[in-house]
């Protein structure tokens, strides 16, 4: 049996906190029909479906890049470290790893970067759905913390709340420096 992984990132486009990857490796019976991109998923559906993938995977991990490594290298190289580490710590080594997007981390595997992978590659949404998970759920975690910039809302996008937050109170310790915050 090959094992066949699936990539993808959450956290790219936030001012705050972490890049997160998820790397997956599915069985061949699997409930596809709960897979999707996760980004078309409502909160309750990828919290379902994470619990399902959790519970069936063969193998699953996460990586993250943190804000200073974002700030010192970009979030495009923070990226790709973030999925390496996701692969690095899988506990079965992939025959083939689809990886969502253009561009592949530097990693001894065989990889195939596919752009919207996401959107058709079962092992890339549920990927998906473990990144955007397991990053939501740090970013509510974290929000216990450092209570006024609401986290727990907004995770760190850009919204307008979270831009006046940023006005009254400054910039938290998650925060991306290198990005343009103000």
């Amino acid at each position: 049996m090959d094992f066949i992984c699936g990539v993808d990132e959450a956290g790219r486009g936030p001012l705050a906190g972490p890049v997160t990857a998820a790397a997956v490796i599915l069985p061949e019976i699997f409930p596809v029909e709960k897979l999707k991109d996760s980004k078309v998923l409502n909160r309750a559906q990828r919290q379902c479906s994470a619990c399902i993938i959790k519970k069936q995977a063969i193998s699953w991990a996460v990586g993250w890049a943190w804000p200073e490594e974002i700030d010192k290298y970009n979030i495009h190289y923070a990226t790709l470290l973030a999925m390496q580490r996701a692969l690095n710590s899988l506990s079965i080594r992939p025959d083939l790893v689809y990886i969502d997007g253009k561009y592949s981390p530097k990693i001894n595997l065989n990889c195939r970067a596919v752009v919207k992978g996401d959107s058709f590659i079962p092992v890339v949404q549920a990927a998906s759905i473990m990144a955007k998970t397991q990053r939501d759920l740090w970013m509510e975690r974290f929000a216990r913390i450092e209570t006024q910039y609401l986290f727990e809302k907004h995770k760190g996008y850009p919204t307008k709340e979270h831009r006046e937050r940023l006005k009254y109170f400054g910039i938290s310790s998650i925060h991306r420096k290198s990005f343009r915050i103000v």
